[in-house]
């Protein structure tokens, strides 16, 4: 019996020690914190089981197995890599996690690609404040705005959803901080190219390159490692106010380089120069005076640009639009895209210009006008328009006629036209001028009767006696109208032998007065009076009489004496 207990005693001992070496077997190697492998065991709804060769399974949420489509990914008896969260030796259960594992494996990964300076790729998920974050494929990283690409992206959210390959910059496992470029290799890629373009560029070569920039002088062109300009008149043979007009940003081009400065790493580029200039022989195929259709591309202040076959274009001066009009600006003629005749008037092959005409298509009116209406001829035409200085009458379409206001009338003296005429009043004028190089037709209506003037001489010599009725008083003198029309002057000066401060307060207009011619012109259009002289006159008159010895006259003589005395007194 003893020796029964005995053995029973020492089995015990061998078991309970065999179950603590067993437990402190897995216990040693499922450290918390650490990654192990494990077999499912069991997939049900809302978890899974993972054997990690303990005393129980661990419970993982079926969550963390889910792929993007909604399924759980994962089947039992598949082998996976959990980590350990944590483990209770007491009761003997364990805490595991596949995400944690994962992502502590790819942060191992992700150091790995910083040390070596190996790339990563990962999906630009969505935008945030100063960049994006990246999926690299368990791990979200920040991508700065200014480590996107080498040069600012016009439009950010173009590039959500996309996949591009990253370099590492900078990791924090603690904060599970990541931050990625792609600037970096893009620019590993740009300096390795470039060192093969200045190995084999040269002047001259056809290249291919993608439009990276487009700006108001030209583009900017990525030739693979080193940007070439496309300058705007090397784009095209014909005139383009804007590079968008023929290319658009990332077009791929087919290109010449024009020169190429290796030590400053500038490329010069040339669209047109692949096809063969139009402007060649151009005057063999645009003589001058000749007739042909074009499409109208430009409007411009001074003038239409009009294409006649691609690549060539000629200038239709504002001046060359239209033999009558006037034009502020071609629009008045025509517009961007319409098909227009012209006339070739001049070509200028060294400096590529050809100078057009469309009012050439027609016969000048003003020649028709010049032999229709000579200088002197008698016309009838209906008041268009009316201004200050005169008026413009209707004579044939598109040329009107000018009647100034100091045509109007010989002898009255108008401020304003429309104190005689209004628009649409038909009047007979006679021409007097016909300028078809300056493009004037001047017409006058006093013209039609003859100049009374022109007799105020004969009809008003000098030292003649007129007498007038006073029109106007000024300080100067007095108007006095000696016949309807002509006036003559009597300056304050010729009034009186006294000196005369203010002629209105000896006369009164419309009082008559009787003068002495004392000058006259017709061509300057003068009548000079003296009231003074008149009296002058008659006053040489009186002494005679005294001489005759009468009575009268000595008494006469007496009081012209007392007069000039009290004359003298009050001076």
């Amino acid at each position: 019996m003893e020796t029964m207990e005995n053995n029973n005693f020492d089995a015990d001992i061998s078991f309970e020690a065999a179950l603590e070496d067993y437990l402190s077997s897995d216990f040693g190697d499922l450290d918390e914190g650490s990654i192990v492998k494990g077999e499912v065991v069991r997939v049900s709804g809302d978890y899974i089981l993972v054997d990690v060769n303990f005393k129980s399974e661990g419970q993982i949420p079926a969550a963390e197995f889910v792929g993007p489509d909604g399924t759980v990914t994962i089947k039992v008896g598949d082998k996976v890599d959990v980590f350990v969260v944590r483990k209770n030796e007491m009761d003997g259960t364990i805490t595991l996690s596949f995400d944690k594992a994962k992502r502590m494996q790819l942060f191992d990964q992700l150091e790995e690609v910083q040390e070596k300076e190996t790339t990563i790729k990962g999906r630009i998920m969505r935008r945030i404040k100063g960049g994006y974050t990246v999926d690299l494929g368990g791990v979200e990283a920040f991508l700065p705005g200014s480590h996107v690409d080498l040069r600012p992206v016009p439009d950010m959210d173009a590039l959500v959803n996309e996949e591009f390959e990253f370099r590492v910059l900078k990791i924090n496992r603690r904060r599970s901080n990541v931050i990625v470029s792609r600037r970096v290799l893009l620019e590993e890629e740009r300096d390795s190219k470039r060192s093969e373009l200045l190995v084999n560029l040269d002047e001259g070569q056809i290249v291919k390159g993608k439009a990276k920039n487009i700006t108001e002088y030209g583009v900017f062109v990525d030739l693979g490692g080193l940007d070439g300009l496309l300058h705007i008149t090397d784009m095209s043979w014909k005139r383009i106010r804007h590079p968008k007009e023929l290319v658009s940003l990332g077009q791929e081009l087919e290109l010449k380089i024009l020169s190429f400065d290796k030590e400053n790493q500038k490329v010069s580029l040339g669209l047109k120069q692949l096809v063969s200039d139009p402007w060649q022989d151009i005057t063999s195929k645009f003589p001058e005076g000749e007739r042909l259709n074009g499409k109208v591309t430009n409007l411009v202040d001074y003038g239409a640009f009009v294409e006649l076959e691609p690549g060539v274009e000629g200038l239709v001066h504002i001046s060359e639009m239209s033999w009558t009009r006037k034009l502020r600006h071609p629009s008045q003629m025509v517009r961007v895209g319409d098909e227009v005749e012209v006339v070739i008037l001049g070509v200028d092959e060294d400096k590529k210009r050809i100078s057009l005409g469309m009012k050439q298509i027609k016969p000048n009116p003003w020649e028709v006008v010049a032999e229709k209406y000579p200088e002197g001829t008698v016309l009838e035409g209906v008041i268009k328009n009316i201004t200050e200085f005169g008026m413009f009458i209707g004579i044939e379409d598109g040329i009107d006629g000018l009647i100034h206001v100091s045509d109007i009338s010989w002898t009255k003296k108008i401020r304003h036209p429309n104190e005689m005429y209004n628009v649409g009043d038909t009047v007979q004028a006679k021409v007097l001028t016909v300028d078809q190089e300056n493009e004037k037709f001047t017409l006058g209506v006093k013209q039609l009767t003859e100049d009374p003037w022109t007799k105020v001489p004969t009809n008003y010599p000098v030292g003649g006696i007129i007498e007038g009725l006073v029109t106007n008083i000024t300080d100067f003198g007095l108007f006095v109208e000696v016949e309807e029309g002509i006036e003559g002057l009597v300056h304050v000066s010729e009034i009186s032998q006294k000196k005369v401060k203010s002629p209105n307060e000896m006369f009164k207009e419309g009082v008559t007065i009787q003068a002495k011619v004392i000058h006259v012109s017709a061509e300057e259009r003068r009548l000079g009076l003296s009231i003074k002289q008149l009296k002058d006159e008659e006053d040489r008159k009186k002494p005679r009489d005294f001489r005759t010895g009468s009575s009268e006259a000595g008494q006469n003589l007496g009081d012209l004496l007392k007069q000039k005395f009290e004359e003298d007194a009050a001076e």
